[in-house]
């Protein structure tokens, strides 16, 4: 079978692999179409994402659609053929995090193409991929599998605002409108945010951020119209970062007004990030993070099949799989493409 796999920085190979094997309770996807997102691109560019680093070569890829291929004699639910997102979460179920509730802080976690561990798991880029049933949420006939496989980043964005608490009513100033970024403002307005701003370096991410319905789009180098907001301590009630620069973070601190809250779901570069701290102290705001998701995968397969959110303006590129070289260039130019997406040969 064909696997998309990295061995280095910018060295991405096509390779013949074996096909994976059934256990009890699994079932075998054969790959439709998956997104690239910003950690495979970082994996792809600089050879880690955050703090993980490449230790051996990684089949890339966790935001997967395909149709099932093959069940466990013990699968009920799931027929041959029939189409389904793949949850790229594998939580242990038993750790004190995943009792309590947070499997997203699952200290047992495999998640699909991620480095955090060694062995690495393997990611969703090849032909089959053989998953517990569990992970597998079906999907209508009538939703893409380039659609379906946007669950996972609107999963994201869905856990990122219910991180920031309330929203009805609120100002939100978005700090980076990539993808993430691009389906964070989607869901915070279905949310009642009353008026969101984005923030970005590119002209096409703000262009789409308009599109989508934000307020108003800034430059990232509009340094006078930033530096007003900071004023009297502030003005927006809530600030998601998702560009995962020390520098928009900065942004967030000081345009987050007093006793605002500020929502961390950019992958900051690894190791200690220069920001103005004592903000959080002065103006008394809350920071929190979110990291990746839960419950809200099912909720967001269940918005894309439902149509409550329309994903369409932001898949701006199809590669088939055997491109997938030139599928990352092109992502990686914010300038050209918001979502790309590499589909089955």
């Amino acid at each position: 079978m064909f696997a998309a796999v990295l061995h280095q920085a910018k060295d991405l190979r096509i390779e013949d692999r074996e096909p994976p094997s059934l256990a009890p309770g699994e079932v075998k996807v054969r790959f439709r179409a998956g997104g690239i997102c910003g950690s495979d691109l970082a994996y792809y560019s600089k050879g880690k994402t955050g703090d993980f680093h490449l230790r051996e070569p990684l089949i890339l890829g966790h935001e997967m659609a395909g149709e099932v291929a093959e069940t466990a004699p013990d699968v009920e639910g799931l027929a041959i053929g029939q189409p389904v997102a793949v949850n790229p979460s594998r939580s242990c179920g038993h750790c004190d995090y995943c009792m309590a509730g947070l499997e997203n802080q699952c200290l047992n976690m495999r998640f699909l193409g991620s480095a955090s561990i060694f062995p690495h798991m393997q990611g969703a880029f090849r032909e089959y991929l053989v998953v517990p049933a569990k992970q597998c949420v079906p999907v209508p006939e009538h939703v893409s599998f380039a659609e379906a496989s946007m669950a996972e980043p609107l999963a994201v964005s869905l856990h990122a605002v219910r991180r920031a608490g309330p929203l009805l009513g609120e100002e939100v100033l978005i700090v980076g409108c990539g993808p993430i970024g691009a389906l964070v403002l989607l869901v915070a307005r279905q949310a009642g945010a009353r008026r969101i701003t984005v923030v970005d370096l590119a002209e096409k991410a703000r262009a789409m951020a308009l599109g989508l319905g934000a307020d108003e789009a800034v430059d990232g180098r509009d340094e006078d119209r930033i530096a007003a907001w900071s004023r009297n301590r502030g003005r927006f009630g809530v600030v998601i970062e998702a560009s995962g620069a020390p520098a928009g973070l900065d942004t967030a601190l000081r345009a987050a007004r007093a006793r605002g809250r500020v929502v961390q779901l950019g992958n900051m570069p690894a190791g200690q990030s220069p920001v103005s701290v004592n903000l959080v102290m002065s103006k008394e705001l809350e920071y929190r993070g979110s990291f990746r998701f839960a419950e809200e995968y099912a909720l967001a397969v269940e918005m894309i099949a439902g149509r409550r959110i329309d994903l369409k303006p932001l898949m701006t590129h199809r590669f088939p799989v055997r491109d997938a070289d030139q599928a990352f260039q092109v992502a990686l130019d914010r300038n050209q493409s918001m979502k790309v997406h590499l589909l089955d040969l």
